[in-house]
């Protein structure tokens, strides 16, 4: 099933160059160091290390996840070195962002034998950790014949993604069996990963590190819009994250709010930057009274949506949030990080797509500081609950906070499973 896989993505490798360049039509980020998912990347700054630790995130999430375990790595151990591995721009510019004379970024090659073996051969790494579930046969394979340990961080296994390896099964029982440890966010992941073939006792439930939220300071220069939103004083629902097809719903949930509470102001952050326009346009064509982040001008008082065509800067957003949609729900992509607002003690909304999420989500909406709603109109309606009902709303913030608070033991528990593997 492997050598079978491995054809039909060297037939592909066309193609996949051909997408590139129609994603970079909208994102020109993506017809940028092509060569680096065909052959290793320089990398002096890798030469001289006591130990070196490859961590593979694929897009921004991932890379956010994987955050705290880089910083506590970097802390811990003064000679070792880390290279970030990712696959999108948007992942890339989170790592590069992160990057430091003791921490590498470049993109990894595709899945195939003869791109990843080179690359393994020229690092050398002592350890591979795969954040969530990044699950490919051929990494997989190459690491285990140069000896390279492997870790499953964050490992997390929706029974829709289980269901789809368990298509293949045999593939999937021999990817698993060649990681050393999987540190599971959840017994229902653990229980996952176990079905399709990985050895229980290499199996631990550690938690989520998405709990180990990092809240960054709030840099109130040159955003003259936000901090004239906050200074209003008007309530502020934030749509963080949303994707395709999704602010569609959005802005009809929020014309019925504005029915009722005339003076909010939607704060409307696309997940993707190369959907800022389009967004725009769609704002634009419902004809809603919208100013844009990048404007950098004061937000008046006629202004009904701020665009935040913006990257790096959810934090600013959520400081100015009353309360919080977390997008990608609503429509089927899983929804988005719940746990960015939770820390910050703000009420949350999220729709019933939750896979990506969906441990954290049931946690969230048993302590109280969740709510799902089934769809558009639900969502109009819980928000005017919520914005008329300070009491409660503030409960529920305080609610996810304490929630987030309690549960940041992954970070040792991933700790130690890498000094054991480390040995």
């Amino acid at each position: 099933m492997r050598l079978l896989y491995s054809i039909l993505l060297t037939l592909a490798l066309p193609v996949l160059v051909v997408r590139l360049y129609l994603r970079s039509l909208k994102a020109p980020a993506y017809r940028r160091r092509i060569g680096e998912r065909f052959r290793p990347a320089p990398m002096p700054g890798l030469a001289e290390r006591d130990k070196l630790i490859w961590i593979h995130a694929v897009s921004v999430g991932e890379v956010a996840a994987a955050e705290p375990l880089i910083r506590s790595l970097l802390a811990q151990a003064p000679g070792l070195k880390i290279l970030l591995t990712t696959m999108t721009p948007t992942g890339s510019d989170r790592a590069r962002a992160l990057t430091g004379d003791r921490l590498e970024h470049c993109y990894i090659p595709y899945d195939l034998p003869f791109l990843l073996t080179p690359f393994i051969r020229r690092l050398a790494p002592d350890l591979l950790l795969l954040m969530e579930t990044e699950l490919w046969p051929n990494l997989l394979h190459c690491c285990a014949r140069q000896n390279v340990k492997v870790m499953l961080a964050n490992g997390r296994l929706s029974e829709k993604s289980a269901r789809g390896y368990g298509r293949l099964p045999g593939l999937s029982r021999n990817m698993l069996q060649r990681i050393d440890c999987i540190a599971a966010q959840s017994a229902d992941d653990a229980a996952r990963f176990e079905r399709l073939g990985a050895d229980a006792d290499r199996i631990s439930v550690s938690g989520s590190l998405k709990f180990n939220v990092s809240i960054d300071a709030v840099d109130n220069k040159y955003i003259l819009p936000l901090n004239s939103l906050k200074g209003s004083g008007r309530p502020v629902l934030i749509a963080a994250s949303t994707r395709e097809g999704e602010e569609e719903k959005v802005l009809t949930a929020f014309t019925r709010m504005l029915q009722r509470i005339p003076e909010l102001v939607l704060l409307l952050v696309p997940r993707h930057p190369e959907r800022f326009e389009e967004v725009a346009g769609l704002l634009k064509a419902r004809e809603f009274h919208y100013a844009l982040r990048s404007s950098n001008r004061e937000f008046s008082k006629d202004r009904q949506v701020l665009l935040g065509d913006s990257m790096g800067e959810m934090s600013n957003y959520y400081d100015c949030a009353t309360l919080a949609f977390v997008g990608g729900s609503l429509v089927d992509t899983g929804c988005q990080n719940v746990l960015e607002p939770a820390a910050r003690g703000i009420a949350v909304l999220t729709g019933p797509s939750q896979f990506n999420f969906a441990s954290i989500c049931r946690q969230l909406e048993q302590s109280g500081g969740l709510i799902t709603v089934r769809d558009e109109a639900m969502l109009a309606e819980c928000c005017i609950e919520l914005l008329q009902d300070e009491s409660r709303r503030l409960t529920m913030g305080a609610a996810g906070k304490v929630l987030v608070a309690e549960n940041q033991q992954a970070l040792p528990r991933h700790l130690a499973l890498l000094q054991e593997l480390l040995q």
